[in-house]
């Protein structure tokens, strides 16, 4: 019975994915039914940036708030779900634009280096965006001489100090254990 339920359960999606030419995004850490089901499983950026080269109308995005907004970004013409409208990033929810806006006043000259995983108010904000792969090249490359305010991962941001030359302000955010 139970396997004759979730059967109907993924006709019905495939047929409203084909219906309303949709395409579902699932990141690394959806479960694995929600995977089994998606046409892309993958981190945030590489997901929004594969979207962003279909011919999809409908992104229906199985992540959390940032995620869903950056495909948004990259994908302006499509429109975008996030089933999950509480799917939120507590590392994310640690700075706001607002709280941005304060940290530039007191800081006028620095450049701000946004770790991808934020919020697009707070990107807006941002001088420049990076991930974590690529978040030492982009300091170096564009910071020069200039302070840099890293947000919103204190960690991440550490790792970059110890590797660049750059004079690093930190953003208190971080990563929660699930």
């Amino acid at each position: 019975m139970q396997e004759t339920l979730t059967n109907n359960i993924i006709r019905k999606i495939r047929d409203q994915k084909e219906k309303r030419k949709a395409l579902i995004l699932a990141h690394n850490y959806q479960l694995g039914e929600i995977q089994d089901i998606a046409d892309f499983v993958g981190d945030s950026l590489d997901l929004s940036q594969k979207a962003a080269k279909t011919d999809a109308d409908v992104i229906v995005f199985c992540g959390v708030h940032f995620m869903a907004e950056t495909a948004s970004i990259l994908c302006p013409e499509k429109k975008v779900l996030l089933p999950d409208p509480d799917a939120g990033c507590p590392m994310a929810n640690m700075i706001t634009a607002d709280q941005l806006r304060e940290k530039k006043k007191e800081y006028p000259n620095a450049l701000v280096v946004c770790y991808i995983n934020s919020s697009a108010d707070v990107k807006a904000e941002s001088d420049v965006c990076c991930t974590s792969a690529n978040a030492i090249q982009v300091v170096q490359k564009f910071a020069l001489k200039k302070d840099v305010i890293f947000i919103p991962d204190q960690y991440l941001g550490s790792y970059v100090a110890s590797k660049t030359n750059n004079k690093m302000i930190l953003w208190p955010g971080f990563c929660l254990p699930t």
